[in-house]
């Protein structure tokens, strides 16, 4: 029989081994179409998304619900090892035809960010509410994708900031309340459409109590910013397992803090300054590359302060910078994305951390 003082040393090592065993941070896979005609660039083919499940399965990943994860990570609470969330764009009906059947499977949770305005108009190609309804009795969420998928900075012509902004809401406001009407409440979840946002619209959805997803690439944490969270895209070019697993092995940039430069120029390079938390990182092998222009430029401000520069301006669209860095082990990838839109030529950039 074990004395008081040796159990009270077996549940602290018990303790500490199953903290060891958790994990603060969450890598988020974003997928659209599951099918072998649909466009390339946002598609998986069936086969592929089983080889992604699989996987996930086979390597003692553990899929967890997105909504839960959040509402944890926010609140300093573990996650469990190895953990990862699925989520879907478009709600395409190909999702319920070719990915629903894997997911259900294996037991695999999952939400898709729907876009109501062809579901409303009983499109073919996109999900009924019955559909969504018999795919929530098998772990399905369905959250806010707006109604029309918009472009959300863009201004119709002539259009005021009171006026656009009063549109973006009802875009965001009209779909919450289908999600109640048809299936009974909502995760309070959102995609933007592209993921294009700005600080007007990321106050919007704070004000909902809403938290929302972009498009960059990266790990949930609780240091995130939960009206802009990170995913990984596992579509197209994306799609191949090899590189999906060290997405699904990366870790959050441990970041003090960000601060974007160049928001609004028309006529230079981006930037970004990035500090970083006190500790042993290996940043002599800290890259940053630049979407379509290679690597960008580091300057070193001082031990833990890094500027990374785009050489060359980016055109209207959406521009990058990506940032890796292994971790010690050599096993983990630390990874950071920021995202700049530049709607015209003569509008600027709004960065995505304005």
């Amino acid at each position: 029989m074990l004395s008081k003082a040796r159990y009270s040393v077996v549940i602290a090592a018990l303790s500490a081994s199953t903290m060891l065993q958790a994990q603060d941070y969450l890598p988020v896979l974003q997928y659209h179409h599951v099918s072998a005609s649909s466009p390339k660039s946002t598609s998986v083919t069936p086969e592929q998304f089983t080889e992604h499940m699989d996987y996930l399965k086979n390597a003692g990943f553990q899929v967890v619900d997105l909504r839960s994860a959040l509402d944890d990570l926010k609140a300093n609470k573990a996650l469990p090892e190895k953990a990862v969330a699925i989520s879907f764009d478009d709600a395409y009906r190909n999702i319920y035809q070719a990915g629903f059947p894997v997911l259900k499977e294996r037991n695999f949770p999952f939400t898709v960010f729907i876009n109501t305005e062809p579901v409303e108009r009983k499109s073919r190609s996109f999900l009924t509410w019955e559909q969504m309804k018999e795919m929530e009795k098998s772990g399905g969420v369905f959250a806010n994708h707006t109604i029309s998928h918009p472009y959300m900075l863009r201004k119709e012509k002539g259009e005021t900031d009171d006026a656009w902004m009063s549109r973006m809401t009802n875009e965001v406001d009209t779909v919450e309340g289908l999600l109640v009407k048809y299936l009974g409440s909502s995760p309070k979840m959102l995609a933007y459409p592209y993921g294009e946002s700005n600080g007007q619209i990321r106050s919007m959805m704070k004000e909902r109590g809403i938290m929302a997803f972009g498009q960059q690439s990266g790990v949930v944490s609780a240091d995130s910013d939960f009206e802009n969270l990170p995913r990984f895209p596992a579509s197209g070019a994306y799609a191949k397992l090899s590189t999906l697993k060290t997405k699904l092995n990366a870790k959050p940039m441990p970041l003090l803090s960000e601060k974007a430069g160049g928001d609004y120029a028309t006529d230079q390079p981006v930037s970004i300054s990035l500090t970083f938390k006190e500790g042993k990182y290996r940043f002599k092998d800290l890259a940053c590359y630049v979407s379509g222009q290679g690597k960008a430029t580091l300057e070193w401000l001082s031990e833990t302060e890094v500027l990374a520069s785009a050489p060359k301006p980016f055109g209207v669209g959406r521009g990058r910078i990506n940032c890796t860095m292994p971790d010690n082990s050599g096993q983990h990838y630390y990874w950071y994305s920021n995202v700049w839109i530049r709607s015209s030529a003569d509008q600027g950039y709004v960065s995505e951390k304005s």
